[in-house]
C-alpha cells in the first residue's frame, strides 16, 4: 500500500519544515523535497520503478521465467539438504 504522506520526521523542527513544504506544494506530496537528491533523477527513477517488474515479466519468454524461478528456488532451498546432512 502506498503512503499518502511521507514518514513523520523525528523532531518538531523537521515536522514543521515538512508541513510548510506540504502547504507550499498545495498539498501535493510529490512536490516535497527529495532529501538533497536531484529532483529529475528521482522522477526518472520513480517512473522506471513503477513499470519495472510488470514490463520485464511481459518481455520474458516462458523458458527465461522458468530459469529465473529455478535459480531463485535453488538459492532459497538448494543448500538445505547439505547443511542438514553435516
Amino acid at each position: 500500500m502506498k503512503r499518502a504522506t511521507p514518514k513523520t520526521p523525528p523532531n518538531e523542527e523537521q515536522l514543521a519544515r515538512l508541513l510548510a513544504e506540504y502547504a507550499a506544494a498545495g498539498g501535493d506530496v510529490s512536490m516535497l523535497s527529495t532529501g538533497g537528491k536531484n529532483a529529475a533523477a528521482v522522477a526518472l527513477g520513480r517512473q522506471g520503478g513503477l513499470k519495472g517488474g510488470r514490463v520485464r515479466a511481459e518481455r520474458l519468454s516462458s523458458d527465461e521465467r522458468r530459469a529465473i524461478a529455478l535459480k531463485a528456488a535453488n538459492a532459497r532451498w538448494g543448500n538445505k539438504k547439505a547443511k542438514n546432512d553435516e
